[in-house]
């Protein structure tokens, strides 16, 4: 097995024992820590208590079924990221269709070979891993990302400024030309399907306050499309120049409008305050940039501030 996969934990669900002793044997001498459970209600608590890597899943369980159990598992923030691999003798498409709805990555059916199935969860577990250090990356640098399941479009999992995001230009789902906007977003990850994975023109949502713009990033992975957010208004870059410059705010405004073209005088009406204030800020701007003119300053940030967006 995989360094990367070793320790690592796996719930094994189904009703039947033999099955559970079966894939706990397997699993365990290859190098997994496995919980099991024999009914879905136990093993929606296990895995809201222990969190485990990865689920293999019994399909078809009494009481509650295992494409129930997989529902409440993405519906739930803790537990939404959790790989789930259906275990089922059924190969009828619907039910294949419907381990994919409840949000499963991958079905194997019975009578199972443990050879395969542990070559599933390698290549499931790598997968999720690489995902989760992606998003802990982009967390950690303060970018706007978000992830979707390409078969329906839902979001699995969000960046803190990609939540900011979403929850500000998408409040009432209307876009500034009274269009669904989260209609207008499945729209474009469904063309992103239909194109054979080539990249789109981004998708743009404009609202008074601005326009959130959409980019593909890694549409490659069919469980997890990872689309970068970004936001263009006045605030948002002001935003910008103070985290990447260490600028305080009203440096930081009054490099905004440096980059558009205004001089002192028009920038201190604007502001509220004098040119000669202004001149000051534009000093201290000066030497956080590690530049002497206007125009090396206004043209250092434009170029820094496109090279963390990807545009221009």
């Amino acid at each position: 097995m995989a360094d990367s996969n070793h320790n690592a934990l796996v719930l094994v669900v189904d009703d039947t024992p033999d099955m559970l002793a079966l894939l706990h044997d397997s699993l365990v001498e290859t190098g997994y820590t496995v919980l099991v459970a024999n009914n879905g209600a136990s093993a929606l608590k296990i895995c809201n208590e222990t969190y485990p890597d990865a689920v293999l899943l019994d399909a078809v369980m009494p009481e509650m079924d295992g494409f129930e159990v997989c529902r409440n598992l993405k519906q739930e923030l803790n537990t939404r990221h959790i790989p789930v691999i259906f275990m089922t003798g059924l190969t009828e498409s619907e039910h294949v269709v419907a381990g994919f709805a409840a949000g499963g990555i991958d079905y194997v059916t019975k009578p199972l070979s443990p050879v395969e199935v542990i070559a599933r969860l390698e290549t499931h577990l790598k997968n999720s891993r690489l995902m989760s250090h992606t998003q802990g990356a982009l967390d950690a640098f303060g970018q706007a990302a978000i992830a979707l399941l390409p078969q329906s479009d839902k979001i699995i999992w969000q960046t803190p400024l990609a939540r900011e995001l979403m929850e500000k230009y998408f409040p009432d789902t209307k876009t500034a030309n009274g269009e669904d906007s989260r209609k207008v977003l499945n729209t474009w990850v469904n063309q992103l399907a239909e194109s054979g994975k080539k990249r789109l023109r981004p998708l743009i949502i404009n609202h008074a306050t601005g326009r959130l713009i959409f980019t593909a990033a890694d549409i490659r992975n069919e469980e997890q499309w990872l689309i970068l957010l970004r936001e263009e208004s006045e605030q948002a870059q002001i935003d910008a120049l103070r985290a990447v410059f260490n600028l305080t705010k009203r440096e930081a405004e009054v490099l905004h409008w440096v980059i558009l073209g205004k001089t002192n005088k028009s920038i201190g009406e604007i502001l509220g305050t004098s040119p000669r204030t202004v001149n000051k800020h534009m000093e201290h701007v000066f030497v956080k940039l590690g530049v002497e003119t206007r125009t090396a300053a206004a043209s250092l940030a434009v170029g820094k501030l496109h090279s963390l967006t990807g545009s221009g």
